[in-house]
């Protein structure tokens, strides 16, 4: 899954109406797009299980709108960044949001993924990361859930715990 997210590099590279189409693709449900299909269908053609080709349409469309030039940080997992995105604004919805996204159906999937990954436009994802737990997201250990809530509530402490030391810190 790893060389997936290179091979759009690559395609954004050549033309970069690879990212427009793909984010255009967003508009409707994961491989639905006719237009989508030249950029994701070389990659997945010998995919036989659906929920992976649509999680590849899926990932690539996310990608897309999240593309930012000349973007060097390191990417972060969903659960980190939101943990990240939430220290950052101090948002107390995010954590909510989260958790809504992580009680997500297939079907809903989706449309919460999209609205997260658009709430998350200053940090860093790693979409390989991304695309590797789509496709396990209907497991029934919910693997990919609890992995994410773990980076989250992991690095919302960190946060939370530096923020603490920082305060106490500050004379009085």
């Amino acid at each position: 899954m790893r060389r997936f997210i290179e091979w759009l590099e690559g395609l954004n590279q050549k033309d970069t109406k690879v990212r427009a189409v793909l984010r255009r693709s967003l508009a409707f449900d994961p491989g639905a797009f006719p237009p989508a299909y030249p950029y994701v269908e070389p990659f997945v053609r010998n995919e036989s299980d659906e929920w992976k080709r649509e999680m590849h349409y899926l990932a690539a469309g996310l990608w897309a709108a999240h593309w930012r030039e000349g973007r060097r940080a390191v990417p972060m997992t969903i659960g980190k960044a939101c943990a990240a995105y939430q220290a950052a604004s101090g948002s107390t919805s995010t954590e909510r949001r989260f958790i809504t996204l992580l009680d997500s159906s297939s079907d809903e999937l989706p449309h919460r993924l999209r609205q997260v990954v658009a709430l998350l436009k200053d940090h860093p994802i790693d979409f390989e990361a991304l695309l590797t737990g789509l496709v396990f997201w209907n497991d029934d250990r919910k693997r990919t859930q609890n992995g994410w809530a773990r980076d989250f509530y992991r690095n919302l402490q960190d946060e939370t715990e530096t923020e603490l030391i920082t305060r106490e810190e500050q004379p009085a």
